[in-house]
Formats: C-alpha cells, structure tokens, sequence
C-alpha cells in the first residue's frame, strides 16, 4: 500500500490478530497498524490479561472491546454506528457514561470463527467495556471476501467507525476507508468494488 501520513488517534487500538488471518490476502490489520500512532497490532491466540496483550500497564475499567456475542445491532435502530451494551447484549441505559473517559479499545482480528475463538480465549476481555457495530453500510470487501453477519466489517472499518465516534470527527475514518480502498484495488484492481463514498 502507498505511504501516508500516520493519523495522530486519540483512543489507542489494540488489535489482536488470530494467527491464521495473518495469511489472508486482504488482512487489513497491518495496514491499519501503519495507519494509526496510537495502535498496537499482536498476534497470538491467548494472553493473560490486558497489560500481557498490550505490553505495557493498563486500566481495563478504561477500555472496551468490540463485541461478538448476541447483540444484533439491526435491532438498535434508534442507536449511532457504535453502541455500548450491557452483558446481555442490549444497549446501555446510559450510552454516553458507558462510552465517555475511554483510553482504549481492543479489536479481535480474524474470520468469523477466528474471532470468536479469541475472544472465548481470552476471559480477561469479560471485565472490559463491550461496543458493538450497527453499519450505515456493508462492508467494503464486497464480493472479494464473504462476511456472515451484515453489520461485520474488515478490521480496518471497524476501527474506522470507532474513531469516528470517539475521535471526534469523519475525517480519520474517511482517510482509513480510503486507504482500504487503495489496498482492494492494489490487491484486486479488476474487482473493485462499486462507488460508496470514503466518507460515511
């Protein structure tokens, strides 16, 4: 992918990467990884707690995860793009508490399976804060690479919509949409997929 400019993130990402996505022709944990200053991508299938993951002493009280429990966010149709919910998988009473004084959050990368393999992998993400999706839009993969769920995203828009919340503004998830742009087309140019706009 051509060299950009990295994007000065506010919310630290911390990506954890299943081994075998790491083999995937359109992986796009590296390449948000390059994208962003405050991120860190490991790969592995389990770690002892949060501070084992991210290499350093952290707060969980202060961090969330994205979700992949039952939470089907197509439900949450008076919701925003990211909604915290409660461990049974519905919308906090008190959105803006639940996603106010955030200093991180932690993005489980892989297929479908791969996911839900680390997150079951990993009891320590049960103390921190869950976020889930609910997508204005499909993901940008299109045909090149299947999702099982409509509100499932490459890594790279799931990050995109959660910087875009707590960020402050479009424009880091319009340049990392863009960048997932030139990267299917340099992977792929003859199956771009058609015309959404970068910023959503």
């Amino acid at each position: 992918m051509t060299s950009v400019e990295p994007i000065d993130n506010l919310l630290f990402v911390l990506i954890l990467q299943h081994p075998q996505e790491k083999r995937e022709a359109l992986a796009t944990a590296a390449a948000t990884r390059a994208l962003l200053n405050r991120a860190e991508l490991v790969v592995g299938l389990s770690w002892p707690n949060l501070a084992g993951a991210l290499g350093r002493s952290a707060d969980a009280r202060r961090w969330a995860v994205l979700y992949l429990g039952s939470a089907r966010p197509a439900a949450f149709k008076e919701q925003g793009e990211v909604v915290a919910v409660n461990r049974r998988g519905e919308p906090a009473a008190d959105q803006q508490a639940m996603l106010d004084g955030l200093e991180g959050v932690v993005v489980l990368d892989g297929a479908w399976k791969e996911a839900k393999t680390l997150w079951w992998r990993n009891p320590w993400l049960l103390k921190l804060r869950r976020l889930v999706l609910n997508p204005r839009h499909k993901s940008r993969y299109g045909r090149i690479r299947r999702e099982p769920r409509r509100e499932a995203l490459s890594t790279l828009e799931a990050i995109a919509l959660v910087l875009k919340r707590f960020d402050g503004g479009p424009e880091i998830a319009a340049r990392l949409l863009s960048a997932l742009d030139r990267l299917i087309a340099e992977a792929r140019p003859s199956r771009q997929p058609e015309g959404e706009p970068v910023n959503r």
